[in-house]
């Protein structure tokens, strides 16, 4: 059976270079190379949602790809791919790099200038392991899907429009559906998750921020299990501490969620820093929660802008949540489409806030009365974002497993659809 070879460079000279030798080695089968970080792993997860026999066995990753550094694609990759065998390519083949690409997760490297030889033992080894694993998972079983939970970030225009509140409710929704949920207060200098819960924890996301690998069970050490059965990774409770997760912490902690939860939402705040960089490009939905004002809008704005031109996240790609909405104001969603150049959710949520001060107040936001319009709203985003599963008894119904309140999931025809 030939070895489908995926490369992953972003340089001209060195793709045709590449493909020129990988095309003689003996059954070798090349594909389409891909140009960047983004490109590989979504095409990765196209494959594996197919099937994993759908997958390459070897996946060269050059050192000079981007926008994703090399090892952190690395990492990536081996957690939601672990039947995928990846190479590096790289200039420096000292013993220390060596040493970190196989700490990253990689299963050979090979040296530049490359050489026929060299390339071809790689390219066997790492082939016939990545056979061994896929016969030791076993082909198109349930044991392994590849490509691991969905992760939702949700970012606020401004301080104030309630990107927390969006966030906890979307979590809730999903843990009420029976999905396993996480979540993840990643504005960590002024995270209030804990507040909203009523939690008081010692462990935070800083306490994985060091570590290089994180298993299953170090994970767990660090999550709060709070009584709606939402696992939760929370802000330190010291703001200058939050300078401790980097953007490369925050890429091995998210994918080390993705693996272990079906659903992640993270909830990145307003302010902009390294860690929250990170979890937006790697989200499979980005959010960006604005109110339907003037100041707040043209928040939304400078973030699309700014987060597109750091190619963190293109407009196109980005999801803005409209709260606080009425119909009499004269920015409707529409208007906010025009003037972001984002997609809109059909779902807007409604200013009633006198229904949330109570819980807010006391700090048990999950105690949310069923009836209420915020509620209802924010879950039914959770619907349209394909966040949630129906009970089998209540798909008819389109109820929450849980929930007694009738929460609709079918989506809204127009962009400034009512709650």
């Amino acid at each position: 059976m030939p070895t489908r070879i995926l490369p992953a460079i972003g340089d001209a000279d060195a793709v045709r270079s590449l493909t020129t030798l990988l095309s003689q080695l003996p059954d070798a089968e090349p594909v389409a190379p891909v140009a960047d970080s983004t490109q590989l792993v979504d095409t990765l997860a196209r494959l594996a949602a197919e099937s994993v026999d759908e997958l390459p066995e070897v996946v060269v990753v050059h050192e000079r790809i981007g926008p994703v550094p090399a090892l952190e694609l690395i990492r990536e990759v081996a957690l939601r791919f672990p039947a995928v065998g990846v190479i590096l390519v790289t200039s420096d083949a000292s013993p220390g790099l060596f040493q970190a690409a196989m700490d990253y997760g990689a299963r050979g490297l090979v040296a530049l200038p490359l050489s026929y030889e060299e390339l071809a033992s790689r390219v066997q080894a790492v082939a016939q392991w990545s056979a061994g694993v896929r016969r030791h998972l076993g082909s198109g079983g349930d044991v392994f899907t590849g490509v691991g939970g969905t992760v939702v970030t949700v970012s606020g225009a401004k301080g104030g429009v309630g990107a927390t509140l969006t966030a906890v409710q979307l979590a809730l929704a999903a843990q009420a559906s029976g999905r396993t949920t996480a979540l993840v207060d990643m504005d960590l200098q002024t995270g209030d998750v804990a507040a909203y819960l009523d939690v008081q924890f010692r462990r935070s996301v800083v306490d994985l921020a060091a570590i290089n690998d994180i298993s299953p069970r170090v994970l767990a050490d660090a999550v709060f299990r709070h009584d709606t059965g939402l696992a939760l990774l929370l802000a330190p409770g010291e703001g200058e501490r939050g300078e401790d997760v980097t953007d490369r912490a925050t890429r091995q902690i998210v994918s080390a969620l993705r693996s272990r939860y079906e659903v992640v939402v993270i909830d990145c705040g307003a302010q902009l820093g390294g860690a929250g960089a990170a979890a937006v490009e790697m989200a499979d939905t980005a959010l960006l929660v604005t109110t339907p004002d003037v100041i707040a809008v043209r928040g939304a704005k400078r973030a699309v802008r700014m987060w597109d031109r750091l190619q963190i996240r293109k407009a196109e790609e980005t999801t803005v949540v409209v709260n606080r909405h009425t119909r009499s104001t004269e920015i409707q969603p529409p208007l906010i489409r025009k003037i972001t150049g984002t997609v809109v959710a059909a779902t807007v949520i409604p200013a009633h806030f006198k229904e949330l001060q109570a819980v807010v107040d006391a700090g048990r936001i999950h105690e949310l009365e069923n009836k209420s319009t915020v509620k209802q709203a924010l879950w039914g985003l959770a619907g349209e974002l394909g966040l949630v599963k129906a009970a089998e008894g209540d798909r008819r119904t389109g109820r929450l497993r849980g929930d007694r309140g009738s929460v609709s999931f079918r989506r809204r025809r127009d962009g400034g659809g009512r709650p």
